[in-house]
């Protein structure tokens, strides 16, 4: 069903994704919507948790990295695992070369 995921690569969604964004960022991804269907709700330091059903997790990972040190994916495994590997290469862009 077309609309049933995160983004552009809809369908099917497989996952959840569960991430947590800073009291600082949160009041501005409070504002938006990422899926119709999202879960969202505060934690009592002011943090946002937000949970978006996801298929293909290309333009998620995009969407979730532009808030930098701002959010942690807390779920799917997978999903922080791609996210990590996603900056650990972009690390490697910015070291310093010798």
């Amino acid at each position: 069903m077309l609309g049933e995921s995160y983004g552009i690569f809809s369908g099917r969604a497989k996952a959840w994704a569960k991430l947590r964004f800073t009291p600082a960022r949160a009041r501005w991804v409070a504002t938006e919507e990422w899926h119709p269907k999202q879960r969202a709700s505060f934690d009592r330091d002011g943090s946002y948790v937000l949970e978006v059903p996801y298929g293909d997790d290309r333009e998620l990972i995009g969407d979730i990295l532009r808030h930098g040190p701002e959010v942690e994916v807390l779920a799917p495994r997978e999903l922080r695992a791609r996210c990590r590997d996603q900056l650990k290469s972009a690390q490697r862009l910015y070291s310093p070369r010798s």
